[in-house]
């Protein structure tokens, strides 16, 4: 009998991408399937009630309304451990797991990870975010070991709006950072518009490009132990699961082609 394999995923409130992008990553996949559990989040900034709003006691309870869906995992689908420390995400994986029983991943600690895997010593960093949450990422990264050697930020707070900027405009803030000579793109917010153009842009340039809800979906498929290259057309983190430095987008040529 096939086994049915339930995703949980912890979304901000004001998140309009990550859900149907998920989706259509999951497209044609019928026995695995993703469930949301959203906590308020409006805004992205580093105010006093801008950063209240990850408080782990609201996260968790949001967590456990989706043990009731008895999921096989719960993914915080987010990226605030990036301003607020690795260390949040880390507590807040072990939380969850002792409140729901339930093993826990996040967007932020999948990233650190997979960079890792890489080998990525130049990291292309697209983000929507202020001047100063983008500050705060770079040196939280750096301390953790994750250069990012070039950077884009569109200056937006509003975390609804993120979603508003189109799939053209992440992809060129991305071949921005990786002309200037990243050898990783990164590009760090659950409710921005870059999975679908990753694919395009690993076989233009020749290297990854690693976008935050295709990262999260990574990390869920890599917990339950569902192979990811089950997921077609969303680029090489996929295809390439293990990540090897040197394999990482290897089924690409120098001009693109497969």
């Amino acid at each position: 009998m096939t086994r049915f394999v339930r995703l949980g995923m912890l979304t901000p409130s004001s998140n309009t991408a990550l859900e149907p992008i998920t989706c259509a990553m999951l497209a044609g996949i019928g026995d695995v399937s993703a469930h949301y559990s959203r906590f308020k989040v409006t805004e992205i900034a580093l105010s006093e009630a801008a950063l209240r709003q990850f408080d782990a006691s609201e996260i968790l309870r949001a967590a456990e309304l989706l043990a009731h869906a008895k999921v096989d995992v719960i993914a915080w689908n987010g990226t605030s451990a990036s301003w607020l420390g690795f260390d949040r995400d880390e507590s807040l994986c072990e939380q969850i797991t002792a409140a729901t029983g339930i093993k826990a991943c996040t967007t932020v600690l999948a990233y650190r990870d997979l960079l890792r895997r890489i080998g990525a010593k130049r990291i292309g960093l697209v983000t929507p975010y202020r001047k100063d949450v983008q500050d705060k990422i770079i040196a939280n990264w750096s301390s953790e070991g994750l250069h990012c050697f070039a950077e884009r930020h569109l200056s937006l707070q509003d975390n609804f709006s993120f979603a508003e900027v189109s799939e053209a405009e992440v992809a060129r803030l991305v071949e921005e950072v990786v002309r200037e000579g990243c050898d990783a793109a990164v590009v760090l917010c659950t409710n921005m518009r870059g999975a679908g153009a990753a694919e395009r842009l690993e076989r233009g340039f020749g290297v990854p490009v690693l976008d935050s809800i295709a990262v999260t979906l990574w990390a869920c498929l890599t917990a339950v132990d569902c192979d990811p290259s089950r997921v077609h057309g969303w680029g090489s983190l996929f295809t390439n699961p293990d990540l090897r430095a040197a394999t990482a987008i290897s089924e690409y040529n120098d001009e693109g082609e497969r």
